[in-house]
């Protein structure tokens, strides 16, 4: 039935497929996080997370060999209240270890300081009140699993499952992206298998949901993140900020 239903693990000495940028892409996901998880500590892996559909494939995956994984999500202060709510709900029906990667100013010291900074200079803000506390969050670990697809936008298209990365500080990552060759359809059929619940904004139209001041829903047959941010920009960049190594 594909993956996620009738899946037995392989380890990298059963495919004999090393675990490298190369080697992993004839690896499935559910492969590539056996394979991590038994190579790393627990305490060296987390995943970054905005509660999209895809994000909660991968979260569910990787709780099946690490129930704790840290779950770093970043707190802006300008989420839907939907998307809040759901990840409220997820916390506590999974019992997730959440980390809420806030920035160094609350939302009201921000505003009093830069006014309505996402409608003048959108990337500033992003730079602000995502891609800084990212920074901080990510340098605990060695391991950083996303929920990147290159189907997503024309910005992912070259993404590998496996890609070595250098944060602004000089600290060396290995950025995870294991549905990287996934299609939309094939994220929703997971998730429905496993019954994992449904943020309600995906009902409403919306594909790529981020803050609601920079979020719409996109034209119809337009790339999933053609809604954001009034199609200036395809990416907030805290998947941009750090030099592919």
């Amino acid at each position: 039935m594909g993956e996620g239903f009738e899946w037995k693990e392989r380890t990298v000495r059963e495919t004999g497929v090393e675990l490298t940028a190369d080697g992993a892409e004839a690896l499935s996901a559910m492969e590539i996080i056996a394979e991590v998880v038994r190579g790393a500590s627990g305490a060296e892996i987390c995943l970054t997370s905005s509660f999209q559909m895809e994000d909660m494939v991968v979260l569910h995956m990787l709780r099946q060999h690490l129930p704790q994984v840290p779950v770093i999500f970043l707190e802006t202060g300008y989420h839907f209240a939907e998307l809040i709510s759901y990840r409220d709900r997820m916390v506590e029906e999974w019992g997730l270890n959440l980390v809420n990667a806030l920035p160094v100013t609350t939302l009201e010291e921000h505003e009093r300081a830069f006014g309505l900074l996402h409608v003048v200079e959108p990337g500033r803000c992003c730079a602000i009140r995502k891609v800084e506390p990212l920074m901080r969050s990510l340098e605990p670990f060695t391991w950083w699993f996303t929920g990147l697809r290159r189907e997503q936008s024309p910005t992912r298209a070259g993404l590998k499952k496996i890609e070595d990365h250098r944060l602004p500080s000089g600290t060396m990552m290995k950025k995870v992206s294991v549905l990287a060759d996934w299609g939309w359809e094939r994220v929703e059929t997971y998730a429905r298998a496993h019954e994992i619940p449904r943020l309600e904004l995906y009902d409403r139209g919306y594909t790529s949901i981020g803050c609601e001041p920079c979020t719409a829903i996109p034209e119809a047959g337009a790339d999933a993140r053609s809604g954001r941010w009034g199609g200036k920009k395809l990416e907030c960049g805290i998947h941009t900020f750090s030099e592919k190594a």
